[in-house]
This record gives C-alpha cells, sequence and structure tokens, in this order.
C-alpha cells in the first residue's frame, strides 16, 4: 500500500509588533508645548490650555522667555470698561459682547466685575467707592467717607484694603493714584500717589508687603529740568497723568512741555511736547505694540500720531508718524451721528491699540461710541455703545497668578 505523503509542517506564526504607546502630554515636552501653546488666539486661552495638566501648567511657568514670547505676539484682550457713574456707591462694569471668542467671554464671566469682595461697611461707615485708576487687571478706589484705598483684581479676585496717604501731603493739590505691577510676581505691587498743582508735585509710594506710605519731598515746579521758558509759565498740570513704562506722563498741561514723573527713583521732570497744530486736542501718551512712547491727538475726527526717535546728531526729537482720518469709519459705525458736533476723546493707549471715546460737543449727556483703533492695521472697531463717555475706565486682562512660577499664598 502506497504511503500518502505528509502535509508540510504550518509556517510559524508571525509575532504580532506591540503597539504604540499612546501620545501624552508629558511625551511632548515642554519646548514643544510651549510652540505649541504660542499659536494659541489669546491669553484667556492659554489659561484654559496650561490648566489642563501639570505638565502644560509647568511649560507656561518655567518659562519667563515664553511669556515674553506669549505677550509680543497677543496684545492683551480688552474685556470691558469700568464707568464711575454719578450718585453710585462702586463703579459700573460695561463687558464687551464677546460671542466670537468664548474664552473671553468665560474670562468675564468668571470673574467678579461686580465688585462684590469690596466691603459695604468699614468702622460702621459706608465707604461710597469711588474708581481712581485700572491698570495690569488691578482696580484702584478710593473711599472719600472712611480714608481707606482698595486695589481689587476683579478676574483673581483678590482685594487688597490700604489706609489713603497721609492728609497733609494730598491738602489743596489734585490727588491721583496709580497701581505698579511686578513683572513676574502677581501678588505683589505699589501704588503711587500723586499730588500737583501748577506749582509743583509731591509723591508718596505704598508697597503691598508693607501696607505703609513713604512721602517723597515737595518739589517746586521751578526746580523741575528742564526749566520753562519765558512765555511758557502758564504750566497746567489738570488731570490724570498716564502710565507708560515705568513713567507717568502728564501731557495736557503746556504747549511746550510736559511733566514726567520716574516710577523707579520718584524724580519729576519735564518733557518736550509736539508742535501744536490748529484744532488739535489734548496731548496722550502711551505705547506701541513694540514698548515705544508715543503721543497722539485728535485734529476733529484725525488721530494725529506722533513717536519719539534719536536724530542723526543723537538728539531724541518728535516725528510727526501718521494721520489717520476717521470721519467715514465713524459714520459707517453710527449713521445718527451728525459728524458736525462729534469730537473724539483719547482715552488710553495700550500695546499700539488706542482707545476712544465719542462725545457729542453741545450736549456731553448724549450717548458715545467706545472705539478701538489699531495702529499697525488701522483698522477701527466700534466696541460698544456708552452714555458717560468722560469717565471711561478700559480694563485690559493681565497675566493670571496661576500661570506665574511664584504664585504667592494668600489669604482673603
Amino acid at each position: 500500500m502506497a504511503c500518502e505523503p505528509s502535509s508540510p509542517p504550518p509556517l510559524p506564526k508571525k509575532q504580532k509588533s506591540p503597539a504604540a504607546a499612546p501620545t501624552t502630554i508629558c511625551a511632548l515636552g515642554d519646548d514643544l508645548l510651549r510652540k505649541i501653546f504660542l499659536r494659541l488666539p489669546s491669553l484667556p486661552t492659554l489659561v484654559r490650555a496650561a490648566l489642563t495638566s501639570r505638565a502644560s501648567l509647568g511649560a507656561v511657568r518655567s518659562s519667563p522667555a515664553f511669556r515674553r514670547r506669549f505677550r509680543e505676539l497677543h496684545s492683551a484682550p480688552l474685556l470691558g470698561v469700568f464707568l464711575d457713574v454719578f450718585e453710585s456707591d462702586t463703579p459700573a462694569f460695561r463687558p464687551l459682547r464677546l460671542h466670537s471668542d468664548p474664552d473671553l467671554a468665560a474670562a468675564v464671566r468668571g470673574g467678579d466685575f461686580l465688585l462684590t469682595r469690596l466691603p459695604d461697611e468699614i468702622d460702621g461707615v459706608a465707604p461710597e467707592w469711588v474708581i481712581q485708576g485700572c491698570h495690569d487687571g488691578r482696580v484702584v478706589l478710593v473711599s472719600y467717607s472712611t480714608g481707606h484705598m482698595a486695589v481689587y483684581d476683579p478676574l483673581a479676585r483678590a482685594l487688597d484694603l490700604f489706609p489713603r496717604p497721609p492728609g497733609e501731603i494730598c491738602e489743596d493739590m489734585y490727588v491721583e493714584y496709580h497701581v505698579l505691577p511686578s513683572d513676574e510676581d502677581r501678588g505683589l505691587f505699589r501704588v503711587i500717589c500723586v499730588c500737583h498743582e501748577a506749582c509743583g508735585a509731591q509723591a508718596a509710594v505704598l508697597s503691598s508687603e508693607t501696607g505703609e506710605w513713604q512721602i517723597f519731598p515737595f518739589l517746586e515746579a521751578a526746580a523741575m529740568q528742564p526749566a520753562l521758558q519765558p512765555g511758557d509759565d502758564n504750566e497746567k498740570c489738570s488731570g490724570n497723568g498716564t502710565l507708560v513704562n515705568g513713567c507717568i506722563y502728564w501731557t495736557d498741561g503746556s504747549r511746550a512741555l510736559a511733566r514726567v514723573l520716574n516710577t523707579s527713583t520718584v524724580q519729576f521732570s519735564r518733557i518736550d511736547l509736539p508742535p501744536h497744530i490748529e484744532g488739535q486736542g489734548a496731548f496722550t501718551a502711551g505705547e506701541t505694540k513694540d514698548g515705544r512712547l508715543c503721543i497722539i491727538s485728535t485734529v476733529k475726527l484725525t488721530l494725529v500720531v506722533w513717536f519719539r526717535r534719536t536724530d542723526d546728531d543723537g538728539v531724541e526729537r518728535w516725528t510727526q508718524h501718521k494721520t489717520f482720518p476717521l470721519e467715514q469709519d465713524i459714520h459707517a459705525h453710527d449713521h445718527c451721528f451728525d459728524n458736525d458736533h462729534i469730537a473724539l476723546k483719547v482715552l488710553a493707549i495700550v500695546n499700539g491699540f488706542v482707545y476712544l471715546s465719542t462725545y457729542c460737543e453741545p450736549d456731553r449727556d448724549f450717548p458715545g461710541l467706545f472705539l478701538s483703533f489699531c495702529l499697525e492695521t488701522a483698522k477701527l472697531n466700534k466696541l460698544c455703545t456708552i452714555i458717560y463717555p468722560e469717565s471711561l475706565y478700559p480694563y485690559i486682562m493681565a497675566w493670571p497668578p496661576s500661570l506665574l512660577l511664584n504664585e504667592p499664598t494668600r489669604n482673603y
């Protein structure tokens, strides 16, 4: 009987390759995470992304260089405006309509912009808080009835109460307050109180660490340098100054020179102003996107922009940069306005954005527009309609403590 051929042995089974491990946030590394985060559209979006994991938060908190680069690429977002409303014990907040950016809208919803943490009573007296300034995410308020000053961060819900500076330095002079942030520690700040008139000025500085005021000597206007020239002795120093890169500028005084206070040295001086133009409104100091000092004025419905530049001979001078006619754009935003009676007021110039309000010259109580103008793109945007165009304080979001390495431990 013939033998049947045997069947071939089965082929060995191929070993399956192990499944690739899933890529996690931790596997990306800090450098790659930071490159991804630079592409995010805004600071609120970065906050949301950074808080998703310890790795994401560590990548942001451990790199001051990344935070500086993010600030260069992304303008600090405007969330709304505070309004100093007559016969109200606290200022009102008008948020912007931020439907196009849900993260900005979420930041507004999560903050305490009604200022509910402000005390309603101090030693049996109602404070009646008056807003004095708004800078770097903090609002400065003063109670004249109780003699207190409040510094409040609505997003962090961080409230600090201090005494106002001693009354002897505030007598018979105009008083204003400015909050000076720390670069890398949101828990630390200084408040500078400036008392000034045409005759001279005096400053006092409070540190949030000590809660005490350091009072500096009164400086006569005649001692400020450079000295006024004949014909310029009608110097005024009314209204609040503008804080730009560590200096406060008062540009609504004489047409020739403006006062300057260096907040690091607490020294007063003067700086020359650009040439006056017929029909020109008050000068307003501010900063460009790259941090340079600029001055802007209005001539009817036109913006006139000046930059400070160093000439070939090494002398700094004002150079007229550009003029931006805005009449057609303003009329396009609101056809009800009669351009013959509408004027512009520059409120602030921050990171290359000019914040403006329109008002009716015959009737200041007539509603106006709150506008933003980008110096880089020359684009004018209508932000909202306002009823009190004379007392606007734009609120611009600052870096929250959670994204900084030295996040302070504080009790409130």
